[in-house]
């Protein structure tokens, strides 16, 4: 596999934006993996080992004296280096890549360390989902049988299964809070908010200055107009992950990554799901072909039905011994359409950015929804259309891509600009997962979209797929349901996107994300060598799958040209 990658590299993903390539700065050195072939750019064996020791060794001292000093004292005026307003994953991991860039760190938090990923996110309800896959199996006598093996009927305890999510949860935050104050960064109570260039305030009357902020406070859980949330029979996400009930019959609102993952844990535990949408399809963020699949094996055998094309209009909490009422209007009309009577109601409509107090129009910065605009480097952008000195912003905050590691992945890619090495972050590398039973991943674009940019741009597009059904780590497992689907050029061998659905393909996805990183061709990645038998197989003989019109990659030839 290393060997495959180490033909991969293009000229751009061997510099940095606007940067030539030039005999002095070919060197793998910026490369970082110690395994990448170094021989191919007139390094021996001995030298790259002696290389990866030096820079290992390197990297250890940087950590250990950024530990003991939070960076380097600031050479300027300003308190800090760089303060970080939020400290959920986003801004955990800028903090920690200044740190080890030497950069004199705070982090302001308002609320609690871990932000909504840790808190009410992607943790707790991971934690949830590893209930409902295993109430799943157990409970599926079919599937036991079919490995010989017995099973008594499987039971819960609420309580428990609320408690292991909490305690997850409470344990991932203390791992972040302690990793922080291991390396140095000052942690700073407070609500932030920037009072001008450079200068941010938090708690009732703090203020500090630092020569660079990151503003990196999240979002929350919407709301449409109409839904009162009572928080015990009208809900949000937040609600949802304490588990303080199971009902018999629970309405999701919204068939996205939130709805489908709670309906995968409720279905399990015994409630009965009833989903609203309003487009015309189930799951429509997802490519069409892994919706349809998705929809037969997730929704259709469970006690879930659906509507489709309307709107929640108004929806009222139980009380006084009446259900939970759903008022239903056509989507496109907007003339009443039914009305529903549930136990509870889940609003899993998305999530808005939380920057409201952040004194933004202190900066003459002006939000678009909610959202507040940057440019491709995370840059702030004012009223005016011109980027404000010094200040970023990063995560759900920002809009770009409303998922943990992208808001941590623009953290370090921040933190990587302000230390003298320009970066932009290739979001359509960032993958995604939906961690139902079986899993669906995806990275890049959907088939639509990869359809819509080749008539724009003048190329064609291809289809590769393969089944799970042919998988045999997936039959031993009784898992053979799912399949992977990839889109790409044939012209030239560029992955334009992939789509997973299956057993483990929240892992399987990876693979896909690092090739479309590094700008891996096809021709380049199929050549890798897996092992036998395990899931990555699927995604192995996906790209063995692929036509491609060059038998040789223009990433091959471009590392061939530096030789």
């Amino acid at each position: 596999m290393q060997s495959a990658f180490s033909l991969s590299f293009s000229h751009s993903s061997l510099t940095t934006p606007n940067r030539p390539l030039s005999p002095s700065n070919a060197a793998p050195r910026n490369l970082r993996f110690c395994g990448l072939r170094r021989e191919a750019f007139g390094f021996s064996q001995s030298k790259q080992l002696t290389s990866c020791r030096l820079q290992i060794n390197s990297r250890r001292i940087k950590v250990s004296a950024a530990a003991a000093t939070n960076g380097a004292p600031s050479k300027s005026s300003f308190d800090y280096d760089l303060i970080i307003i939020g400290a959920g994953v986003g801004g955990h991991g800028a903090a920690l890549h200044a740190v080890e860039k030497g950069l004199k760190t705070a982090i302001i938090e308002g609320d609690v360390v871990g932000g909504t990923c840790v808190n009410r996110g992607c943790v707790p309800s991971k934690a949830l989902l590893a209930v409902s896959g295993r109430m799943r199996e157990l409970q599926n006598e079919h599937h036991m049988k079919s490995f010989g093996l017995q099973v008594s009927a499987a039971g819960y305890d609420r309580q428990g299964v609320a408690d292991h999510a909490s305690n997850l949860a409470t344990k991932i935050r203390n791992n972040l809070t302690n990793s922080m104050k291991a390396l140095g960064v000052d942690i700073l109570t407070g609500f932030g908010s920037v009072l001008g260039p450079q200068k941010v305030k938090y708690g009732k009357d703090n203020v500090i200055t630092a020569k660079d902020i990151i503003i990196a406070t999240g979002s929350v859980p919407f709301v449409p107009k109409g839904i009162e949330v009572d928080g015990k029979t009208v809900i949000t996400s937040d609600h949802a992950l304490k588990l303080e009930s199971v009902p018999d019959w629970i309405a999701i609102v919204g068939s996205g990554y939130i709805g489908l993952e709670f309906s995968d844990v409720y279905t399990a535990l015994g409630s009965e799901v009833t989903f609203i949408e309003a487009l015309d399809q189930l799951m429509p963020g997802f490519d069409p072909e892994i919706s349809k699949l998705a929809q037969r094996v997730l929704i259709n055998p469970r006690k879930i039905d659906y509507h489709t094309g309307v709107f929640a209009s108004k929806i009222t909490p139980a009380k006084d011994g009446r259900p939970v009422m759903i008022e239903l209007i056509d989507a496109k009309t907007k003339k009443p359409k039914d009305t529903l009577e549930v136990d509870t109601a889940l609003i899993a409509t998305g999530r808005a950015p939380f920057t409201n107090g952040l004194g933004l129009e202190n900066i003459n910065v002006a939000t678009q929804r909610g959202f507040i605009p940057v440019d491709e480097r995370m840059r702030v952008i004012d009223g005016n259309g011109k980027l404000v000195p010094n200040l970023y912003c990063i995560g759900d905050a920002n809009g770009k891509l409303m998922l943990a590691h992208a808001a941590s992945a623009q953290g370090i890619s921040v933190v990587e600009q302000v230390t003298g090495r320009d970066h932009v972050l290739n979001h359509l590398s960032i993958p995604a997962a939906c961690f139902t039973h079986p899993e669906i991943s995806m990275v890049g674009l959907t088939e639509p979209q990869a359809r819509e940019k080749a008539e724009k741009e003048g190329f064609k597009v291809s289809i590769a797929k393969t089944s799970f059904k042919a998988n045999t780590k997936a039959l031993a497992e009784n898992e053979g349901e799912g399949i992977a689907k990839m889109i790409y050029r044939p012209d030239n061998g560029e992955i334009l996107g992939v789509h997973i659905f299956g057993l483990h393909a929240a892992d399987l996805i990876h693979e896909a994300s690092n090739a479309i990183a590094l700008g891996t061709r096809l021709q380049d990645i199929k050549l890798a060598v897996h092992a036998h038998p395990t899931l990555s197989e699927v995604v192995d003989e996906l790209f063995k799958a692929a036509k491609v019109d060059s038998p040789v990659s223009t990433t091959a030839q471009s590392v061939k040209a530096v030789v």
